[in-house]
């Protein structure tokens, strides 16, 4: 059994500004080491128009430090429940998109070889198929997935590989069961009118905000946990599912979008689902240099990291 203590900075100790920064301020560590493993991919590699996004990790790492360790509503204390550590970021290739996907693939099928959940920080949404390519050893997971697009598209440029085609690949490729998909937030005008057609025609629930509006989060979420049911799910949240007046640094802001109150509550009812891995995608700090949008990528990630930590140790009691 591994002793290294897996706990925050106390910041009655070591104040916020100081100290290695690292994912909210816990010690590094391999996947070998945790529970929930905390990575960051700095690839924005498959961005088709404003890129940054590779800053993404090294920022949110910077403003996750403010995030403290019991969640206010919930009372759920992660690191009291299970081991969670930074385990760096996966090793990438800026001038080589094929070598970079490989590369991140690799990372994740070990962290899957040492039995760790890992939440991700991306980078650009292209991320989520290496992960899932690495992660995916038995049979399609379901997904919820909180965007402003649908990232179902056939090619951009002429490439089947970039931010706005990786779960159109992920149900090619057998990772994804498009049945047991829902996608939250859709908005803004579109390039083409079929293009939505192929998340219509292989079963993917399609949640525009208007919808949303509407039904309001509770209704909304009660319909994501029955369509993933209690099989494996990986969960995807592209900060641009927030409006930009909010979350700003991002490469394709969409107005319109859900609040941060409405995204926290959404992901306080992801509880209980069987989460084989989440992702926080597309914060481009270039465009926020307050950081506000990177705080609130953190923010969002403690609340994944809550609900993540409390199944994860609910679920070893069941085997105990």
């Amino acid at each position: 059994m591994n002793d290294k203590v897996f706990e925050p900075l106390d910041s009655g100790v070591v104040p916020r500004f100081a100290g290695m920064p690292t994912f909210m301020r816990l010690p590094v560590a391999t996947p070998q080491d945790v529970d929930v493993a905390l990575i960051g991919v700095p690839f924005d590699g498959g961005t088709t128009n404003r890129p940054g996004t590779r800053h993404g990790p090294r920022e949110i790492r910077n403003q996750s430090s403010l995030t403290r360790r019991v969640h206010h509503v919930t009372g759920i204390s992660p690191y009291d429940l299970v081991r969670v550590g930074d385990c760096g970021d996966t090793p990438i290739n800026p001038l080589d998109l094929a070598a970079s996907m490989e590369s991140i693939t690799r990372y994740y099928s070990g962290v899957r070889q040492a039995g760790a959940v890992p939440l991700t920080v991306g980078g650009d949404h292209l991320i989520s198929l290496p992960i899932l390519r690495g992660l995916v050893d038995k049979g399609p997971v379901g997904l919820i997935h909180f965007d402003a697009h649908s990232d179902t598209f056939d090619s951009f440029f002429g490439s089947r590989y970039n931010h706005a085609t990786p779960f159109r690949r992920a149900v090619e490729e057998g990772l994804l069961d498009p049945k047991r998909t829902v996608q939250i937030g859709l908005r803004g005008a579109i390039s083409d009118a079929a293009n939505f057609d192929y998340a219509r025609e292989h079963g993917i629930r399609l949640i525009f905000i208007e919808e949303f509006d509407e039904r309001g989060a509770k209704d909304v979420m009660a319909e994501a946990r029955a369509i993933v049911g209690d099989l494996p799910t990986y969960v995807s949240f592209d900060i641009d599912v927030l409006d930009p007046s909010i979350a700003p640094g991002t490469g394709t802001p969409e107005i319109g979008g859900i609040t941060t109150r409405e995204a926290q509550k959404m992901l306080r009812l992801l509880g209980g689902l069987d989460i084989v891995g989440a992702d926080l995608v597309e914060v481009s700090p270039p465009f926020d240099p307050s950081g506000a949008t990177a705080l609130t990528a953190a923010t969002i990630m403690f609340e994944l990291l809550c609900v993540m930590a409390q199944s994860i140790s609910d679920r070893k009691k069941k085997r105990n």
